[in-house]
Parts: structure tokens; sequence; C-alpha cells
């Protein structure tokens, strides 16, 4: 997969992206400020949500429309979404600004006229929101437009997810990937299963993410080693900031931490190497080996206390050991002085 020149998959360090989603907290500056500290941090790109309260919800305050429990229980669905989408007049100015930058920015869209909105700003991939993941038609329309698609699966069953993904290539999409998730916010890491994430590459064969709702980053970091490519996590300046989303959101600290543990995760990954590394190198000398402990004349011949397994590592490996006892020695060697075959009989080496 690749979104703006990125390559994203398993032999790539992963991708790590902001989700801005309400941290913004109607203030346009803060948005500009929380892609700005995302670029500082190292993450790969900010992502947007692309909606409004009328494309995603009705304005109704019965039962069905009124959230129960949870962070925003009591809330109308309504008065939620009117309080935590980003205006649509503020996409091109975000856009330009994290071009401005050099991060990539990208969104979710909830329905097709926030397709083409965000065509018309020629964003660089869609992500198909957790929620929206059984919206087959728009998963189709997102993917008739032959950009990237990342598709999030909190809440989806197999079944869910495998007609997610028929319907991105039935729609014409190619190259996309999904995002194991558990929809809660914040979701507790014994939710998560991260043995799901090689399943789903397994099954599905496209590159396998995570998005991650828990409070730290230890799942995150967890889930690279079991193959994840891409990372996404909520981003806000300050968790205390009120907003629907900053409670459950990472600092930029933290987030800081994250981009740097999950790359190096990767790299601590790497590949299947019995060798010595380069780091090993100067230590080898500190291995055991043998060392004659006593001084002998030329055709003397090597008995056991003559001889022990010490540091350092300049004398033959101890695995020699049986072989050298009774041998004789060629010439006079001394005590503390390491073995070596070219003083013992030649026959040594058969």
């Amino acid at each position: 997969m690749e979104i703006s020149g990125r390559l994203i998959g398993p032999d790539h360090t992963p991708y790590v992206i902001a989700e801005l989603s309400a941290n913004h907290n109607g203030d346009y500056d803060q948005a500009l400020r929380i892609i700005e500290a995302a670029k500082a941090v190292g993450a790969d790109a900010v992502k947007l949500q692309t909606y409004t309260p009328d494309t995603i919800t009705l304005n109704a305050n019965t039962e069905d429309f009124v959230v129960k429990g949870g962070l925003w229980n009591g809330r109308t669905l309504y008065d939620l979404y009117e309080e935590a989408h980003t205006p649509w007049d503020w996409h091109k100015p975000l856009f330009e600004h994290a071009h401005k930058l050099d991060i990539t920015m990208f969104s979710s869209p909830f329905d097709t006229t926030a397709v083409d909105l965000l065509m018309d700003l020629n964003a660089p991939a869609f992500k198909i929101a957790s929620f929206e993941v059984i919206d087959l038609p728009l998963i189709r329309y997102v993917a008739s437009t032959g950009k990237p698609m990342i598709i999030s699966t909190g809440m989806a069953d197999d079944e869910e997810i495998a007609e997610a993904a028929q319907a991105a290539r039935d729609g014409g999409c190619t190259d996309f990937a999904l995002l194991h998730c558990v929809s809660g916010y914040p979701a507790p890491a014994a939710d998560y299963n991260l043995a799901t994430i090689p399943d789903m590459a397994r099954r599905w064969g496209v590159p396998v993410g995570l998005s991650d709702h828990t409070l730290d980053n230890t799942t995150a970091i967890a889930s690279v080693a079991l193959g994840a490519s891409i990372i996404e996590k909520h981003f806000t300046l300050d968790r205390r900031g009120g907003g629907p989303d900053d409670s459950f959101s990472l600092e930029p600290t933290e987030f800081a931490q994250l981009c740097q543990g999950a790359r190096t995760a990767w790299e601590a990954i790497g590949h299947i190497d019995y060798g010595r590394k380069s780091s090993e190198v100067g230590n080898v000398t500190f291995r055991r080996s043998l060392y004659f402990v006593k001084d002998l004349k030329a055709g003397e011949i090597v008995t056991a206390d003559a001889i022990r397994s010490v540091r350092p590592g300049y004398g033959l490996p101890p695995k020699h050991t049986d072989a050298v006892i009774g041998k004789r020695v060629t010439r006079v060697v001394k005590a503390n002085t390491p073995t070596s075959w070219e003083v013992l009989e030649e026959d040594q080496n058969a």
C-alpha cells in the first residue's frame, strides 16, 4: 500500500496516524496547532473526520437518538456531532497547512458528499470509520475514486469484515488496508486480542494495522510485533481540554514516545538471523576458552589439571576439552596462555 509516496506494509516502518477528530474543540487555531504538533512529534499523517450533524444523523431527541452510558451519556447524537464536527470550510486551509508542513492529511468521510469534498481537495487517501464499516455503498463509492483506503473494523465480525473488503474490491480499490479496532472510548487492553492481526493479514491478504483507543502506548507498540503496519491514535494538545475525545487521546510527549516506540519495535523484529551481530563483535573475547594453567615442557602430555575453561576467549573453545587432554605439546608453553592447535600434536585436528 502507498499513501503520498510512503510505502506501507510489513517491510516498512509503521505508518503512524494522529487522529485529530474533535480535539480542535471548535477552535480553528487549535486545529492548526494540533497539525503542527503532530508533525513535530513524528506522525506520518493527520486524519480528520468529514461530516456535518445533518449528514450523519437526524435532528431528533427521541430515545433512539440519545446516547446511553459512556462518555457522552444523555447527549443527543445531533448535539454531539454538532459540537464535534470539523466545519467543512476549515478543510481547505487545514489541508493547505498540512501540505506546507509536509505532513500527509486525509479524512474519514461519512457520506458521498464528504467524499466529493475530499476529492476536490485532492485527499491522498480515505479512511472508513468503524461505525461505517457496514455501509457497503459508501465503501464502494470511496473505492470508485481509485484512492487508497484504510478500513477500520471495530464492532465488525469476520463476515462483516469480509463484506467490507469485498465491497472495496468490487468498487475498484486495489490498494487498501484493514485496521483491527475496539470501538470503546477508552477501550481496555484486554479487549484487543492482538493475535487477531496476523489472522486478518492471512485471511484478506492486505496490510493490517491497529486503531488504538487504550490510554497508553503498550497495546499499540505490542501490535507491531504481530505485524501491525499502521498505528492510529487520537491526538490532543491537552487531555483535560474538555472536548468529546480529549480524555482518551495522547498528548504530544506520549505521541512522540509512540512514534519512536513503534519504529524501534519494528526494527527489533527484523528478520531471521542467527549470525553474530555488529554490537556483539567486541564481546566475543569475553566468552570462555581453554587456557593453560601450568608450565609445560615440549613433549609433555596435557593433563586435566593443566588447562581450564576461563574468560577471555582467545584460546580454543571449551567444546575441545576432551580433544586437548592427553595430547602432547610441541613446544614450551607457559601458564596463563591460551591453548591453540599450533602448540599441540598435529593429529589433534583429526
